[in-house]
């Protein structure tokens, strides 16, 4: 698309102010003002991707339909945008060092010294240039991770600072997100550091058009005037940024700041109608008010960090609000569990759900937590290994095959009901090389699977590369634990449910991936449902 018009988000005084969801609530609000929009992020971390990090380094790992393993902010992009994500949304300090060394190992440089200037800025430049050369998009929105000063996202800035000469200034701005500290002992809002970040990142030769000012309180006029003077930025783009209740309250504050307009008008873009929120709204209004309440518990092993699982929260929200009620989520930690404290811990929810993860640590209390949802009638939700836990559970308990395993935690197991993928046994390179993205799955006629999706044929995303051993599958059947779900290709049992239980389904994908706004994934729609009948308030 000619003139694809580029905006860049960046961040100062301190991390984890929130440039996801600015990012993402800008796009929100211009994609309802007609645009084509799309957001990307840049990590400024050396590994080639998160999908070797452990989620308390970096939260969860997101994984993208053509199997990309991204930044947990990409989801929040799908939640908003309702629009997929792809590999080119998700550029790594690692991806860019690892094509530039194979780009040299070519020969590709012509025997002339690499360099961080040009070389891996025009990498970068490449490849944040990438999706707005598709045609696809009127406006790319790029998030630089790490907050200016940063030693490792040097490169990224100076890569945005050449892209303004070659990309033209009128399809160029820059976002500075900074905070506003509120200092109790002196009574003020202290706009000192916001006036230092914008300093260093001028002095790395970027003038930011538009700052957006977090704050714990109403920053007053006199003082967005006072920013806008020391900062060199009209008054009109000093945009408040209050703590918000639900981030989902972010893009409405965002319009009300008039922070959609004032990018609009410095892109030399139409500002015409006002964007369409109405269905955003409805979605807040439901959210805010619930008609009930029930209180599922999420059995898995990182619940410390919130953003461990963070999909699969913010799922739960989309399929609350579908079922007019508030998810009451309570993390309960998979090595808390045993046989003897299971009922205590687990007798006030009226759903289970048992979460993905790797390894052998908790995996005993999550088998502990399958059994009693499938023992007492709990709406149960497997994802991941949460299914394989309900195969291993099964086998042993209604099976009775003693030390039924999967073989990633027992490979000497005498039966091995989960079972590493034949494609998988040869790799070696752990990055990136999983079961990744979206795959095809045809579910079975009568099933509660096909209930839930009301079709046949569905597409679903994946992480993993441990399967079902199709060896026990006749087994599990005749006993009533129901293979849903196959995939066509490899005959891989993506979906396992109970015959005789109210609601009772493992799936090896994980669907808190698709989950968004505007299409609440309907597994959890469903799963929200079944707990408010067990909980009587349906």
């Amino acid at each position: 698309m000619p003139n694809t018009k580029y905006i860049f988000v960046t961040g100062g005084v301190t991390s984890s102010l929130g440039k996801g969801i600015i990012s993402a609530s800008l796009a929100k609000l211009l994609q309802a003002r007609g645009k084509s929009v799309t957001i990307q992020k840049l990590d400024p971390y050396i590994n080639v991707d998160p999908g070797t990090l452990n989620p308390y380094e970096h939260g969860e790992c997101y994984v993208t339909n053509d199997g990309a393993e991204t930044d947990l902010d990409l989801g929040h992009y799908e939640r908003y945008l309702n629009v997929p994500t792809s590999q080119a949304n998700n550029v790594t300090t690692g991806s860019i060092y690892q094509t530039v060394i194979n780009k040299e190992r070519e020969g590709a440089y012509l025997g002339k010294t690499v360099q961080v200037i040009p070389h891996i800025t025009d990498e970068i430049k490449r490849r944040i240039k990438l999706l707005g050369e598709t045609g696809e998009y009127e406006i790319v929105i790029t998030e630089i991770g790490g907050t200016v000063g940063d030693i490792e996202s040097l490169p990224y800035i100076e890569a945005v600072r050449q892209l303004r000469w070659e990309v033209g200034v009128n399809n160029f701005l820059v976002i500075h997100l900074t905070l506003i500290p509120y200092l109790k002992a002196a009574g003020e809002l202290k706009t000192k550091p916001t006036q230092h970040s914008v300093k260093a990142l001028l002095e790395y030769g970027i003038q930011p058009d538009v700052l957006v000012c977090r704050s714990d309180r109403h920053i007053p006029k006199d003082l967005k005037k006072k920013i806008a003077l020391f900062c060199n930025v009209t008054s009109n783009a000093v945009i408040e940024s209050l703590d918000a209740e639900s981030i989902y309250d972010v893009p409405l504050l965002m319009m009300k700041e008039e922070l959609d307009k004032v990018v609009l008008r410095k892109l030399k873009l139409p500002v015409s109608k006002e964007p369409d929120m109405a269905q955003w709204k409805g979605f807040l209004g439901i959210l805010k008010n619930p008609t009930a309440e029930v209180k599922i518990g999420l059995v898995g092993k990182y619940v410390e960090l919130q953003d461990a699982y963070k999909s699969i929260a913010e799922a739960f929200i989309h399929a609350g609000v579908s079922n007019e009620c508030k998810v009451n989520l309570e993390m309960i930690h998979s090595e808390d569990i045993n046989a003897d404290n299971v009922v205590g811990k687990l007798r006030r929810l009226k759903g289970i759900l048992v979460a993905p993860g790797f390894g052998d640590r908790g995996i005993d209390g999550k088998i502990e937590a399958v059994k009693y949802a499938r023992e007492n009638n709990i709406p149960f939700l497997g994802i991941c290994l949460g299914m394989q836990c309900a195969v291993i559970e099964f086998a042993r308990n209604v099976l009775k095959l003693k030390g039924a395993h999967t073989t990633e935690v027992d490979s000497d197991t005498r039966y091995p009901v989960i079972d590493i993928m034949e494609d998988q046994k040869n790799i070696k390179n752990k990055g990136g090389t999983m079961r990744l993205g979206a795959y095809p799955c045809k579910l079975k006629r009568g099933t509660k699977a096909h209930a839930v999706y009301s079709k046949a044929n569905i597409e679903e995303r994946h992480r993993h590369r441990y399967e079902f051993n199709n060896k026990f599958k006749d087994k599990f059947e005749k006993a009533g634990m129901v293979a849903s779900g196959i995939n066509p290709d490899g005959d891989l049992v993506e979906m396992v449910e109970l015959k005789d239980h109210p609601w009772f389904i493992g799936c090896q994908f994980h669907p808190e991936y698709k989950s968004t706004v505007a299409n609440p994934h309907p597994l959890f729609v469903r799963f929200v449902k079944a707990a408010l009948e067990k909980a009587g308030k349906a």
